[in-house]
């Protein structure tokens, strides 16, 4: 809908003013809006940039080269070449268009120059415009939604590890479930790229924070599963760990901070540094694997804590105002 009535109307505005390729103020519309909010406004700078540069550099080629066909290629190659060294190239396709019109009439006047701003002036306007209009609560709120899934998610996983400690099979396929969840934070973190993009807003980095911390904690359970894995006898202390997983489900949240966690956390591995020494083999690498399965919680808690930790001012106000409300 943008796209469609945006060009339109820059068509429309353009034979208003009774400007020459009329139809061309629509396609550099639709060109700039196919961008987010942000990328639209760099977008639009640059082209009215390029716009300069393309004239004077076309002006002077054609006022030396008296072939057409090869002037039009040099120029084109000029402004490619500049635009790839500034990394400007998507206004290659824009310039293009001027060039061509310049090169049809082989008119520089300053009528036709006027003409050409005015054209992208209007296109570039238009799109910066309607790109205004997007759904921005809406995505917000689907951001949100997705954040309570991924904690859900990772709480079940958690509740079946635990499970699995406590000597009980579990009733999921834990791996596969860690894999896909995997995958679909990847995605969580391209939709807040894409809310990031098309925000004015200061904060929404926090998203994109948020889901890559999910992510990493995502890592940690793929190794605390491979660690459960490998022990073959349930050692002592195994059901207490499992009962400290089960404790930390209720923790997996956006908006808590894990200091209590972490001092419980510390608590079990005194325990196990104060125990008897193993008497068996068998049961000195089932300890080590359960230490490993703590330090591998421990990292888990480590990851949200360092979320917390890099936040700036603005994301902090947004973080203490929900768990303000949440408390």
């Amino acid at each position: 809908m943008k796209i469609g009535v945006g060009s339109c109307l820059a068509l429309y505005i353009a034979e208003l003013l009774n400007l020459e390729y009329s139809v061309s103020a629509g396609t550099i519309t639709l060109l700039t809006l196919l961008t987010s909010k942000w990328e639209t406004v760099k977008l639009s700078v640059c082209r009215l940039a390029t716009f300069t540069m393309t004239v004077l550099i076309a002006w002077q080629i054609f006022s030396h080269v008296e072939s057409t066909w090869i002037a039009y290629g040099i120029l084109l190659a000029i402004m490619v070449f500049i635009t790839e060294v500034f990394e400007w190239r998507s206004t290659v396709s824009v310039n293009g268009v001027i060039a061509a019109h310049l090169v049809t009439n082989n008119d520089f006047s300053d009528a036709a120059i006027w003409n050409e701003f005015l054209l992208v002036l209007i296109g570039v306007v238009l799109a910066i415009v309607f790109n205004l209009f997007h759904g921005n609560y809406g995505h917000k709120k689907y951001i949100i939604q997705n954040m309570e899934s991924v904690e859900k998610r990772l709480q079940l996983i958690i509740g079946a590890l635990a499970a699995y400690l406590s000597n009980r099979e579990m009733e999921r396929n834990v791996w596969d479930d860690i894999c896909i969840l995997e995958k679909d934070i990847q995605k969580c973190v391209a939709e807040a790229y894409e809310y990031q993009n098309n925000t004015f807003h200061s904060h929404p980095e926090y998203y994109i924070s948020y889901f890559e911390m999910r992510h990493n904690q995502c890592k940690i359970l793929h190794n605390l599963h491979y660690e459960m894995k490998k022990i073959r006898t349930m050692p002592k202390h195994a059901k207490t760990v499992a009962e400290y997983m089960l404790y930390l489900t209720e923790y997996v949240t956006e908006c808590n901070h894990p200091e209590k966690q972490i001092d419980r956390l510390n608590e079990i591995f005194k325990v196990l540094e104060e125990d008897d020494l193993p008497e068996t083999r068998e049961e000195f690498v089932s300890r080590a694997l359960l230490y490993h399965i703590l330090m591998d919680i421990e990292d888990f808690l480590t990851y949200k804590m360092r979320f917390i930790k890099e936040l700036d001012e603005t994301q902090i106000k947004i973080y203490w105002k929900k768990t303000s409300k949440e408390n």
